[in-house]
């Protein structure tokens, strides 16, 4: 009897320490699937906003180019001088070039604020014959050339981004060409796609924002600008003199189960901050809902533990691996157009020199042939317009390059010549290497006849950062060499500049995210130009040499 009742006792203390270790293992498993969920979080938050950075500077300065290049034109001086016959083709130029450009304004002011021609001419909101001198963008673009300012509109009510560019010198200026860029579409895109975005200036006054009643909202800025604020100045800026303070949707609330994570990046042309706020909630709801699911089983099942929960895992892992591969492709792809299209802008301004050059031999050639014509050599007349329709193909090649590498569609892999990669990419920087002065060695023409199978656009987006690292490294008079060679099925195509080469400290972690040298850098070039290389089965690496720095990209030969 005495031993019945000490087994029962000890049964009672085994069910009693099993009830505790098993409770204690559930709190333990409920902490550390919380961790997990939350790191996931963070992770994902901090790609997706160094990609949502990216396309919005990539937007910014694909506008920035147009008031500078309206400031020079011959049309809108002439008008500034004086000359009102050409309003009315100023007013349709600048309508057109703002629907082409989807700008939501486009306008010129002479040097006392006063609109002389507008996209909207025709409208009735029409900005002409209105004066903006009040406007902080006006007043800054008159002092030191170029200013913007976001702000509400004085008629239309509706908030967007003024660039500012002064027409004439400082000493003597003639007026002020001007956009307005409006961002409804980038902000519906942002409903639909992410938990929260808004994007701050640097006094922490919200101006984009992917909830409509954030805007003008007052965040705690990262410098002191705040204590500076000029309410009247914000009234007009911004319709409220006093910004009200922006809380996050479940960080204002003392009882709610998890804070917001919120990532912040900077935007580098207009020192604003993007910030990016993720949910982390049904991660963390799904991750407790499946660590109690598996405690509650292992408890139940003692006997099939190990098989249980090595199953489950697996099965979890796949789930999870499956829809972070979808997305990790989805960002790739958008992080390669935003690297393609800030590219793009950096070396725009060599285009438009590559550009200039033949049309202005061009109109020398037109004028010769129309006096060789009125003096019946029309042989020779002939040659001169046949040199204009060589230097229009010229100019035909540089648009199409342009285009070709900013096209977002993915192209199917087909067999190209490292001679087209080569010329594709030395057509979008030449400008680039010839101010500079540097001496560009290139690959022997038998060796670049050589053919792969890749994606044209994706490997000259590969040599083009290349290049234009080496171009940046070089100082003026410098060197840079091409070289091609085989290596059993594998061509090398290696890039070698005369530069100050790669600081030791960086070399182990060169290709990954963010590393920089680079005072202005952001860090991905390397790291996206390395991820396209693998994808096409190939790679990108970093050789030493005694001088300079060497990278070279590996391909398979066709």
């Amino acid at each position: 009897m005495q031993v019945r009742l000490g087994r029962w006792y000890l049964a009672g203390i085994a069910a009693l320490a099993v009830l505790l270790i098993g409770g204690l293992a559930m709190l333990g498993l409920d902490r550390a699937m919380r961790v997990s969920a939350l790191a996931e979080t963070r992770t994902v938050a901090t790609s997706q906003a160094a990609i949502l950075a990216a396309g919005l500077e990539s937007e910014l300065n694909k506008f920035s180019l147009v008031p500078r290049v309206l400031a020079a034109d011959p049309e809108v001086a002439a008008l500034l001088a004086g000359e009102r016959g050409q309003q009315a083709v100023l007013n349709r130029r600048l309508a057109a070039l703002a629907q082409q450009t989807r700008a939501a304004a486009i306008y010129l002011m002479d040097a006392k604020g006063t609109t002389l021609a507008s996209s909207n001419w025709d409208r009735p909101d029409s900005f002409i014959g209105s004066n903006y001198g009040f406007r902080d963008y006006f007043a800054g673009a008159l002092a030191d050339g170029t200013r913007s300012e976001f702000a509400l509109g004085t008629v239309s009510r509706r908030p967007g981004l003024y660039l500012a560019q002064r027409v004439g010198p400082a000493e003597r200026p003639l007026g002020v060409v001007a956009v307005k860029v409006e961002f409804d579409s980038l902000e519906a895109r942002w409903r639909d796609a992410e938990d929260g975005v808004f994007v701050t200036d640097a006094g922490g006054i919200v101006l984009l924002a992917s909830d409509p009643d954030w805007r003008f909202r007052a965040v705690p800025p990262s410098t002191g600008a705040a204590s500076l604020r000029d309410p009247a100045r914000d009234a007009v800026r911004y319709g409220v003199a006093k910004p009200r303070p922006l809380l996050l949707p479940g960080n204002d609330q003392p009882g709610a189960p998890v804070r917001m994570i919120e990532k912040i990046q900077p935007i580098a042309p207009v020192g604003w901050e993007l910030h990016l706020l993720a949910d982390p909630a049904p991660r963390v709801s799904v991750a407790l809902a499946n660590g109690r699911l598996a405690g509650v089983s292992a408890l139940a099942l003692l006997a099939l533990l190990a098989a249980g929960v090595w199953q489950w895992q697996r099965l979890r892992e796949t789930r999870v691996a499956a829809a972070t591969a979808a997305q990790t492709a989805t960002l790739r792809e958008q992080l390669r157009q935003a690297n393609r299209l800030a590219t793009l802008g950096q070396i725009t301004a060599g285009l438009g020199h590559e550009i200039r050059q033949p049309l202005a031999a061009m109109r020398v050639f037109a004028e010769n042939g129309e006096r060789l014509l009125a003096a019946d050599r029309t042989d020779e007349a002939a040659a001169n317009f046949a040199r204009i329709a060589g230097l229009a193909a010229r100019i035909g090649e540089i648009t199409e390059e342009q285009l070709n590498f900013s096209r977002r569609q993915i192209e199917e892999p087909r067999l190209v010549t490292l001679a087209e990669v080569i010329d594709g990419s030395l057509l979008l920087l030449r400008d680039q290497i010839r101010q500079k002065g540097i001496a560009l060695t290139p690959p022997a023409a038998e060796a670049a006849t050589a053919t792969v199978r890749a994606r044209h656009v994706q490997l000259e987006q590969v040599l083009v950062n290349l290049l234009q690292n080496a171009v940046q490294a070089c100082e003026t008079g410098g060197a840079i060499v091409l070289a091609i060679a085989a290596e059993g099925a594998a061509l090398h195509l290696s890039v070698t500049d005369s530069g100050p080469g790669v600081p030791a400290d960086l070399v182990d972690t060169l290709f990954q995210p963010f590393v920089t040298s680079k005072p202005d850098g952001i860090g991905l070039g390397l790291a996206i130009s390395r991820d396209i290389m693998r994808q096409l089965g190939g790679d990108l690496r970093h050789e030493a040499v005694p001088a300079g720095a060497r990278f070279t990209m590996v391909m398979p030969a066709a």
